[in-house]
């Protein structure tokens, strides 16, 4: 009788746990994946006091439309700046994580000063486009390949460089795996992750002291159900193993919200030509910002380089 007591009480604790840890990843993908605002993220906008503040006010003045598309079932928004000498030469801008395009206006002036179009989306669920999940990456790799095929139609002689910045730079890699168009030409990428998997586990340890067990199996099935999607299955690794156009690896050799080692884990993934550039003393998705002269010649050099 004692025995069946205790087994009883064992499963009604076990019963409970199992539901507290499924209330909880319910409670944690609303947090990762659900759209608003997340008070662990800063708000991305530029301080007064930053040396890219002038390129932003620069931005401001630079003539530009909003063009519109539908894909994956939501209406999405994107900035298109022509270059002031007409040219081929276009660049996709990819923001990260929660921000939106009014947030690489800096970036998006850099590109205008090199002498490209610049197109800057606001992927789902951020900025003026559509829809309330976050892809990470991953479902919005699917969207810039639809903006390169805009572009591509409005102009089959486009030559297209993929730029995204931290989770922007995560859809660049992921995208690389793709059967791309010719006319993408070479991809440049600031602190992406390695996989959303790892980022994910990286944030539970660092943000609640928590193991990846067993909350971020049950985050990432969630996902899978309401976004299409696994965590693991979300890998700017597995993506660049498929890669072989030109791509540039940039990283803040302070990297925390997205650790430094990963950039050398994609480094290493990639099958292209590659370049590396860390940015000594330079924070997550600070590395323009730390060194604008430097993060431009690199850029520049890079683009000479391998562009057509």
């Amino acid at each position: 009788m004692k025995k069946l007591r205790k087994r009883r009480l064992a499963a009604i604790i076990i019963g409970i746990l199992f539901l507290g840890t499924v209330l909880a990843s319910f409670y944690f993908f609303h947090v990762a994946q659900v759209r608003g605002e997340k008070s662990f993220v800063g708000s991305g906008g530029i301080a007064k006091t930053s040396p890219l503040y002038a390129y932003e006010k620069a931005f401001d003045k630079l003539t530009y439309e909003t063009d519109t598309m539908e894909n994956q079932g939501v209406k999405q928004e994107a900035w298109y700046v022509p270059a002031e000498k007409k040219t081929d030469k276009t660049v996709i801008v990819v923001h990260g994580f929660t921000s939106s395009k009014k947030y690489m206006k800096a970036y998006g002036y850099m590109f205008h000063e090199l002498g490209y179009n610049v197109l800057m989306p606001d992927n789902i669920a951020h900025g003026n486009s559509k829809g309330q999940i976050i892809g990470y990456g991953w479902n919005d790799r699917l969207n810039v390949l639809k903006w390169a095929d805009i572009l591509i139609s409005q102009n089959p002689s486009v030559e297209i460089t993929l730029f995204g910045v931290s989770m922007g730079g995560a859809t660049v890699m992921m995208a690389s795996g793709e059967e791309l168009p010719s006319q993408i030409t070479t991809i440049i990428e600031d602190c992406g992750y390695t996989s959303v998997w790892d980022e994910l586990a990286y944030q539970a340890k660092q943000l609640y002291h928590l193991p990846a067990f067993p909350l971020l199996y049950e985050v990432s099935a969630l996902s899978k159900i309401r976004a299409g999607f696994s965590y693991g299955e979300a890998s700017s690794i597995k993506q660049l193993a498929k890669n072989h156009l030109p791509t540039l690896f940039i990283h803040g050799g302070n990297g925390t919200f997205v650790p430094t080692e990963m950039v050398y884990e994609n480094y290493a993934a990639t099958q292209g030509p590659k370049e590396l550039y860390i940015a000594k003393g330079a924070g997550h998705a600070k590395s323009f910002e730390k060194d604008p002269q430097t993060y431009k010649e690199k850029i520049s050099l890079f683009l000479k380089k391998y562009g057509k």
